[in-house]
């Protein structure tokens, strides 16, 4: 699985998503107010959460990416899907562990850098897909992956992590 076959998965979609729409959203608006303008010690709340939840957000993405890779031998885009599902690691406690972690990512972007607007994106992105995993996603893996994937489906939630991971029976 080469380097290059994931970066032009990654680029147009999360990197878009929580890169390029984020620093559009600041040049147009007001810029960054860490701490939302708040005064010290309180400013620093926002911002420490913010910056962990980027830091949790990217390990899941990162996560997320190699687990399609290594074990889906594809990529998170529809251009070029994994020929495998993939049930392991994050997948184990909710079917859509990269979403979870751009919407981390967008959050803590929103947060950290006192940003209404990348905060209103959040909202945007987390509807956007809230429509389009369940009329478009799921329904092509369950095409593609058959009784594998409505298993997986019924036993594994969309968006609230189980507690215990998933152990499809093997």
């Amino acid at each position: 699985m080469s380097v290059w076959r994931q970066l032009r998965a990654i680029g147009p979609l999360p990197g878009v998503a929580t890169l390029l729409v984020p620093a559009l959203l600041l040049w147009l608006g007001d810029g960054p107010r860490i701490g939302f303008g708040l005064s010290l010690p309180v400013a620093l709340l926002p911002a420490l959460v913010g910056a962990a939840l980027i830091v949790q957000g990217s390990l899941l993405a990162y996560r997320t990416i190699s687990l399609f890779a290594r074990v889906g031998k594809g990529t998170l885009a529809p251009w070029d899907p994994t020929r495998r599902l993939v049930v392991r690691g994050p997948y184990r406690h909710v079917r859509n562990p990269m979403i979870s972690g751009v919407m981390s990512i967008l959050l803590g972007e929103g947060l950290l850098l006192g940003s209404p607007q990348i905060l209103a994106w959040f909202a945007i992105f987390a509807a956007l897909n809230a429509i389009f995993i369940p009329l478009f996603e799921e329904p092509d893996l369950a095409a593609r992956f058959g009784d594998e994937y409505r298993e997986y489906k019924r036993n594994v939630p969309r968006w609230v992590p189980r507690l215990r991971p998933w152990a499809p029976d093997v």
